[in-house]
């Protein structure tokens, strides 16, 4: 399989990844996010889907992981803001 060159594709495998975690993990996000400990709780998920999105990309690619992080943002958090957190 060839090496993602695009941003946009970047962005894709990024949601793509973070979107399955999510699915996968519904309990930890909502306790993570009810105890404002979601990065700890999720710590292993993460960097799993980190090292699988930086295998997927050319090296100068997305070096800061941007996307990748800009996906945790949207997906994880924004998208189960209906929980209820003291961080909101």
């Amino acid at each position: 399989m060839p090496l993602i060159k695009s941003q946009e594709a970047a962005a894709r495998l990024a949601r793509t990844i973070i979107s399955d975690i999510a699915l996968y993990n519904r309990d930890k996000i909502s306790s993570g996010l009810k105890n404002d400990n979601i990065f700890e709780l999720l710590d292993k998920e993460l960097k799993e889907g980190l090292a699988l999105y930086r295998s997927r990309l050319s090296p100068e690619m997305d070096a800061k992981n941007g996307y990748y992080n800009r996906a945790i943002v949207d997906i994880l958090i924004k998208r189960n803001s209906n929980i209820d957190s003291d961080i909101w």
